[in-house]
């Protein structure tokens, strides 16, 4: 189901405004991709390039056509590791945030 364009616009709002919001939307997307639910976190990293830089200057950041990126990030999409990668360095950079990683026993 499509979300309304006021939650769109909600989310992105919010990211360009509250910093804090912003990273930990880029970090529960890493942690739903390193937790086997691309689909969640591809709908959270396009809200992300929505609201940060924008899907033109990402394909020209990460050479890729707008359209293959807009269809990798799509519901359907299968983006490889290196585009992905490449995502969330942007939206990193954009943001000006440093990502952590840590690893707890379950």
């Amino acid at each position: 189901m499509a979300l309304p364009r006021d939650f769109k616009e909600t989310v992105a709002a919010r990211v360009q405004n509250d910093p804090a919001f912003a990273q930990a939307l880029q970090e529960e997307a890493i942690t739903l991709f390193v937790n086997g639910e691309p689909e969640s976190a591809k709908r959270i990293l396009r809200d992300l390039v929505n609201a940060t830089v924008g899907f033109e200057a990402l394909a020209v950041e990460i050479q890729e056509p707008t359209k293959s990126l807009h269809r990798m990030l799509s519901r359907s999409g299968n983006p490889t590791m290196s585009n992905i990668s490449a995502d969330f360095a942007a939206i990193k950079h954009a943001l000006k945030v440093e990502v952590h990683t840590q690893i707890g026993m379950a």
